[in-house]
């Protein structure tokens, strides 16, 4: 198989679905892989932002790592790797990092992000040597649901305790994530697509009239976006391994191959093709772009729900847009101005947007349960839904001598271990 497919050009039929293998003629692909960078855009800004990482990197090698996904599955796949928020909870638990700014521990968080990356890709040759069938036994629908759902409600305590230091912060939250809501509800097309991102803009907005206009609050500082340079090298950073980092970080690999395997289900449901084959070089290029990622100073790296939304609306499923996406990406990582920019947004409106999004993860892992019918009369799935959710919600804790499995690590094995147990009284 070559390792970049030759797209049959189609043209663009309202409602025809476009395979994976056809693309659009060029101008109207490169149109539809900018659409795709700004759906995957705040989210892939977001997630480092609240680690404490340089946004450029975290950008640059979400263009790369698409690239080296794109390259490993021979282009069969249509996937775009963002900046994965599995990895929030426990960089900030193994870095110590309370935020604003740079993470001065971020060395630790790097040198866990590959050892996560060497496990995920080991999974995938592993699944590439024996198939996938494994894989599915050993995280059913109420597993993966519950996993998905704890990391959401691990990290709801961040911008609640972390990112409103202010009276003014905490309204200002409010209105952020009710900013968000109405643009959810109210709006169509690509600018309800774009919820987060719109949300977040009418926030700054309203923010920097009440503080820069009226004095209600601190004032949003612009003065690095203007003299910062329009090109320029991002902040990398190397690695340190710490064995108890990576023990701690590593394990976020299981929440990885879920969200992949998910990705690859959905999209062979819309396209109408059985996309298992490639499961196993889906993990290993996930695998691969993660260790590149940390290697640089970059967040690890997932398949992204926002883009099979978009996918989802245009019924336009080629990979060529996604090279597309990642060179645009790539070219955003080498901005400066770029960067400063994001970091001039207000921390509060930054916390408002982490209640949405935090929320709509937790409701993502009960939407698996819809979605596969899971049947809560069992006494099995109920058992292992509700303690995997507590153990990640409360944070519970396991230590072993000087390690310590924060609640996302103990949720995750536990869910795995448990319904294995229970399974068994079946």
């Amino acid at each position: 198989m070559s390792l970049i497919p030759a797209w049959r050009e189609v043209a663009a039929t309202p409602g025809v679905v476009v395979a994976p293998d056809e693309r659009l003629p060029w101008p109207q692909t490169a149109a539809l892989g900018v659409q795709h960078v700004i759906a995957m855009f705040g989210a892939t800004v977001l997630a480092p932002i609240l680690m404490g990482f340089d946004p450029n990197v975290a950008i640059l090698m979400s263009g790369i790592g698409t690239l080296i996904f794109f390259v490993v599955v021979g282009g069969r796949v249509p996937s775009y790797l963002g900046s994965s928020f599995a990895f929030i909870g426990v960089v900030i638990a193994a870095t110590g990092y309370a935020g604003p700014g740079a993470n001065a521990n971020i060395g630790l968080a790097l040198g866990g992000i590959i050892a996560c990356g060497v496990l995920y890709t080991a999974i995938g040759l592993l699944v590439m040597a024996t198939g996938t069938g494994w894989i599915e036994r050993l995280m059913p629908p109420v597993v993966t649901g519950a996993v998905v759902a704890v990391i959401g409600l691990n990290l709801a305590g961040i911008p609640i305790k972390n990112m409103a230091p202010t009276g003014f912060d905490a309204w200002m939250q409010a209105v952020t994530f009710v900013c968000v809501g109405l643009v959810a509800v109210f709006t169509r097309g690509m600018t309800q697509r774009l919820l987060i991102l719109v949300g977040l803009i009418v926030a700054s907005l309203v923010y920097a009239v009440l503080t820069n206009g009226m004095g209600l609050g601190k004032p949003i500082d612009l003065s690095r976006v203007l003299t910062a340079a329009w090109f320029g090298a991002p902040g990398f950073a190397a690695p340190v391994f710490d064995g108890k980092a990576m023990l701690l970080i590593a394990p976020v690999a299981i929440i990885l191959v879920a969200e992949n395997l998910g990705h690859i289900k959905a999209v062979s449901a819309m396209t109408g093709r059985n996309l298992d084959a490639y499961m196993g070089r889906a993990f290993v290029g996930d695998g691969i772009a993660t260790m590149v990622s940390g290697a640089s100073g970059g967040t690890g790296v997932t398949t992204y729900a926002e883009n099979i939304g978009v996918m989802a609306a245009t019924k336009i499923y080629s990979t060529a847009m996604f090279v597309v996406a990642a060179l645009i990406a790539v070219l955003l990582g080498f901005s400066p101005k770029f960067g400063a920019l994001i970091q001039a947004i207000p921390l509060a409106v930054m916390g408002g947007v982490s209640i949405v999004v935090f929320g709509l993860i937790a409701v993502a892992g009960a939407k698996i349960w819809v979605d596969n019918k899971v049947d809560f009369s069992d006494n099995a799935n109920l058992i292992v839904a509700a303690v995997t959710l507590v153990l990640g919600t409360g944070d519970y804790t396991l230590r072993f001598g000087g390690f310590a499995l924060g609640g996302i690590g103990t949720a995750t094995f536990g869910a795995i271990g448990l319904y294995a147990l229970l399974r068994r009284g079946r």
